[in-house]
């Protein structure tokens, strides 16, 4: 029998009903209902939110028969009906207005009004809201279960214009106010999205909101484990392998490199995309797919706005105040980075409270540079993966670099559209650091780990490229010369420490001109 994968279906009864593949979380749905009254959950986008809305949306509706089988029944006795207000916040973004934005969250309750009756005194959002679940509780008897996913959706495509964001803000605030102030009529409370708005700013008054985004206790409630990989999925996996004429433990390792990686707190498990992995299943194929859409638009702008260096992004070491703040609290890109899963916790120092900040995976490393590079350099992803990307891949796995490089040049220096090229670099104090940029971004796409700016005890190196075989130190000089750039690396020590690896150190000067648009001359010596 064909295994079914749920894409785009986001509802626990249709998953169950039909047949479709679902990994067990519903020890954990239990765990979150008992563990606070009002609960904020931060997942990123295409992360299992919207299921798990809807898995605690049958839960407190008290359909028993969906979750026969699964591991709740060893928890849950009771299986009481709770009315149910969920709404999908994200079928409200892209309002041009506050007074749309008004009027969509209305149109978003009519149809539990039309259930539970309305009044026609009710002429807010909020107002609508306190009404409802007032009467909801009147007429069953009952507390009310409120589960608002995407809570965040109508705010983030106007995270960058200051009045606007404001005057959205204020609209969500006196809707959102009203969950603290009806707190008597309410069994529980989710709200989950992308970012984190702090409870000053959106929720006011709701300070009984209790943040579990990094809890260790929920840190696999979205996204898939890799032991559950192994056993839930195996059958998937075996496959995929005879798709692609591997063994089953080889397509294990791709899609944990591919898919892998997400920590929510430290110490943690980690975590598989759910949505990418079987997307994998269904096409039959390893690819990108979380970029499908491309990288958001918010974020780009967020990137922007804040002077963002990417070159330094992957690798940092920070305490949390630094990335788990609020949204609109940011005063650089890093918190919308980690809330949008770009970056991942990947190590933490209990001594110095020092988390260390990294990119998830290959597919989020090769996509997310595809997404910047026309942003950041004028340059298109897509031309230059068809343009070289493939032979200057091959030379670079040989171990090549004389090769790989030769192809760079020729590839810079036949641009179709060196304008672009040319903006970009104007854009930038340091035309270096440009280089530097498009060099960071083009072996990011090929997923080969880059660094720059790496210190040492002589000083920084511009640019350290880490293979599997092979360590490449690069040091790069604007209108000078190679000879230059490889003496540099020899005075200075550059290669130094990464000599004791066990794998070749090749050092290699590079030159380039402001003129020529292009690299002009590299020397490379091991």
């Amino acid at each position: 029998m064909t295994r079914r994968y749920p894409i785009g279906i986001q509802t626990f009864s249709e998953i169950i009903r039909k047949g479709y593949v679902y990994v067990d979380k519903t020890d954990l749905v239990w765990k979150l209902q008992d563990n606070a009254k009002f609960i904020f959950l931060s997942r990123p986008r295409r992360f299992g939110k919207s299921l798990l809305s809807s898995t605690l949306e049958s839960y407190f509706l008290g359909k028993k028969e969906l979750f026969e089988g699964l591991k709740i029944m060893e928890l849950e006795k009771e299986w009481k009906q709770y009315p149910v207000i969920h709404l999908d916040m994200s079928t409200a973004k892209g309002q041009p207005t506050a007074e749309d934005l008004r009027a969509k969250l209305c149109l978003l309750l009519k149809d539990y009004t039309e259930e539970y009756g309305s009044d026609p005194d009710e002429k807010t959002p909020g107002g609508m809201l306190t009404g409802l679940i007032k009467r909801m509780n009147r007429t069953t008897g009952r507390q009310v279960a409120v589960i608002i996913d995407e809570y965040d959706a109508p705010l983030l495509e106007v995270l960058h214009k200051g009045e606007e964001l404001e005057e959205m803000r204020r609209v969500m605030q006196e809707f959102y106010v009203q969950l603290k102030a009806n707190e008597r009529y309410l069994k529980f409370c989710f709200i989950t999205g992308i970012t984190k708005f702090s409870q000053l700013s959106i929720f006011s008054t709701l300070n009984n909101l209790l943040n579990v985004t990094m809890d260790p206790k929920f840190s696999t409630i979205c996204g898939i484990t890799d032991a559950e990989l192994s056993t839930v999925l195996a059958e998937d996996i075996a496959q995929l392998a005879s798709y692609r004429n591997m063994s089953a433990d080889e397509m294990h390792a791709k899609l944990k490199q591919q898919y892998d990686g997400y920590h929510f707190s430290e110490d943690s498990e980690g975590v598989y995309n759910p949505y990418s992995l079987l997307k994998a299943f269904l096409q039959g194929k390893v690819s990108n797919y979380w970029f499908e859409s491309g990288t958001p638009t918010f974020l780009i702008r967020q990137l922007q706005r804040f002077g963002t260096d990417i070159t330094k992004i992957d690798g940092l070491e920070v305490p949390s105040s630094a990335f788990d703040r609020p949204t609109e609290a940011m005063t650089t890109s890093l918190p919308l980075l980690y809330q949008s899963g770009y970056l991942t916790i990947k190590d933490y120092d209990d001594e110095s409270e020092i988390y260390t900040l990294a990119i998830p995976n290959q597919e989020v490393r090769v996509g997310f540079a595809e997404g910047l590079m026309p942003t950041y350099t004028g340059l298109d992803g897509g031309d230059v993966q068809s343009g070289f990307a493939l032979k200057f891949w091959r030379a670079l796995k040989k171990n090549d670099m004389e090769s790989a490089l030769a192809e760079m040049q020729s590839y810079l220096a036949g641009l179709p559209y060196v304008e672009g090229f040319k903006r970009k670099l104007a854009d930038v104090s340091n035309a270096e650091g440009f280089y530097e940029w498009t060099f960071y971004l083009i072996f990011s796409m090929l997923n080969v780990y880059v660094r720059t700016q790496v210190k040492c005890a002589g000083g920084r190196i511009d640019m350290v490229v880490l293979m599997p075989s092979t360590t490449y130190v690069m040091e790069l000089k604007l209108n000078g010369t190679a000879r230059d750039a490889l003496s540099q690396i020899e005075t200075k020590g550059y290669a130094t420490p990464y000599q004791s690896q066990g794998t070749p150190v090749v050092k290699v000067g590079l030159a380039f001109s402001t003129d020529s648009k292009t690299l002009t001359d590299w020397l490379i010596a091991t």
